[in-house]
């Protein structure tokens, strides 16, 4: 396949459909995955017509699902040039908290697990699967979706499992590009700031295109673009 693929996770809605559709829109097959089949195919009725993509039901938190994934990219593909590992949870938003937020005084540690299984451990067998077949061709852009919430240098109370799972990816960047130094495979964080979508809300003070920009940015650098790094909008943040 002489177009590049690109895989995102949690694309039935919010960051990851409309990154997904920007891929698109720059002539990328883009795999649309999602662990709701139903909302995901549901969803793939505003992709805009004239792009290439495909549908995929996808459980991160499950190995078989990935290795799946890889198995149909490596037999229909040949390759896999973007990975934009989105799918992500906020439980803790669930949590009936007598303050503001949901404090790390009261939030399980089996609510901290849970996050960490999707937005963290999910990344990572992404990662496994995909970017031994990147290292091997050479090239490849992977984007976790972070936040500011897991910055240690700014960091926070309360939501303790978004943050943690944050963090915890953000040093899986960081341990991915210094693996893959010396390659064309690119691996950074991008936070997309807070964003009007389910998981951002309505009082979200930035609007999807604006989340999305700084994501595409990162899932299209040139050879000389930066690897290991943490962006919002295109700019590095602390760490």
């Amino acid at each position: 396949m002489e177009k590049r693929v690109a895989i995102i996770t949690g694309a039935s809605r919010g960051l990851g459909f409309s990154t997904g559709c920007e891929l698109a829109r720059r002539g990328y097959l883009a795999i649309f995955t999602a662990r709701d089949g139903v909302a995901l195919n549901h969803a793939a009725k505003a992709i805009p017509a004239g792009t290439d993509i495909h549908l995929m039901s996808l459980d991160v938190t499950r190995q078989a699902d990935v290795d799946s994934l890889a198995r149909f990219v490596t037999s229909h593909c040949g390759r896999a040039d973007v990975l934009v590992n989105n799918a992500g949870i906020l439980i803790e938003s669930s949590i009936d908290s007598a303050g503001p937020d949901p404090s790390a005084f009261i939030v399980a540690p089996e609510m901290v697990l849970k996050t960490f299984e999707i937005n963290t451990l999910g990344a990572y067998r992404m990662c496994q699967a995909f970017l031994p077949m990147m290292k091997k061709n050479n090239y490849g852009r992977v984007v976790n979706i972070s936040s500011g919430m897991g910055q240690l240098t700014d960091m926070g109370a309360d939501w303790p499992a978004y943050r943690v799972s944050k963090t915890a990816l953000n040093a899986l960047t960081r341990i991915f590009a210094a693996e893959l130094s010396g390659t064309n495979v690119k691996v950074n964080s991008v936070c997309p700031g807070w964003v009007r979508t389910r998981m951002g809300g309505k009082s979200a003070t930035r609007t999807l295109e604006q989340g999305t920009k700084g994501i595409v940015w990162a899932a299209t650098l040139d050879d000389m673009g930066p690897t290991g790094g943490f962006f919002r909008d295109g700019t590095p943040i602390d760490w």
